[in-house]
């Protein structure tokens, strides 16, 4: 399993990936659904916040295998949000 600082970086790199989509966004499209990509950025704020409180917080410090239970559905969670967020950019230009 990876460690926690490389969870930490994966969880920075694709929160910053979907910010500066959202500003593309809005760079590109100065007159279409900038509140829309203005909330996008909130959430992925939001998401930042939490992915990063649950890295550092894990659940059952004393049993090893919840903790890697624990990595592993945060892992996937962070995956699944990074993708419902960037398909909210794809469907901005609609």
């Amino acid at each position: 399993m990876a460690n926690i600082r490389n969870l930490k970086k994966d969880i920075a790199f694709l929160v910053s990936e979907v910010i500066s989509d959202s500003q593309l966004f809005i760079l590109l499209n100065p007159k279409q659904n900038t509140d829309a990509a203005y909330s996008i950025i909130e959430d992925a704020v939001e998401m930042y916040n939490l992915m990063f409180q649950r890295a550092n917080h894990p659940d059952g410090k004393d049993n090893p295998k919840l903790v890697k239970q624990h990595y592993r559905t945060l892992r996937t969670d962070l995956l699944s949000q990074t993708n419902s967020l960037f398909e909210r950019i794809s469907k901005l230009k609609d």
